[in-house]
């Protein structure tokens, strides 16, 4: 298993930010891991609600499956995928709102054979794209 977090603190209300993260269409202009929704991006956003997305793990193209787990609007996107050769992903994307500003942490989670050989530079890229992900989200909505 190889699990990463990122957080950064980001100075715009939980609302402007939940609007950017759940915005789909938009998506690519600041997850560095993501490249396209084949067919796009869960409709509705609801719990239970599965989508496809095409992305670049380790700079490598993989497809996911995902399914929301959990959704709690303004504070919660919790998502958890199948992608190639086995891997299972979990990503959590948790707001605190604290006045006009939001933390935001974003936890990942890989398991499957094939982390295993590859944990340690997992770990790192992932990381890496995380907090790229979370800078460019703080731009947009800064």
């Amino acid at each position: 298993m190889a699990a990463v977090t990122a957080q950064v603190r980001i100075e715009a209300p939980a609302g402007q930010i939940w609007e950017r993260l759940t915005d789909f269409e938009g998506y690519g202009r600041w997850n560095a891991t993501h490249t396209d929704f084949p067919q796009g991006g869960p409709d509705p956003l609801e719990t239970g609600a599965e989508y496809e997305e095409s992305m670049k793990l380790m700079g490598f193209p993989a497809e996911v499956r995902w399914t929301v787990r959990e959704l709690r609007p303004e504070r919660l996107l919790d998502i958890r995928g199948k992608g190639p050769m086995g891997v299972t992903l979990a990503m959590r994307y948790a707001l605190e709102p604290d006045g006009g500003a939001t933390p935001v942490r974003i936890d990942g989670e890989f398991t499957g054979a094939a982390v295993s050989l590859m944990a340690g530079k997992l770990k790192d890229s992932a990381s890496s794209a995380l907090q790229t992900s979370l800078s460019e989200l703080a731009a947009l909505v800064a």
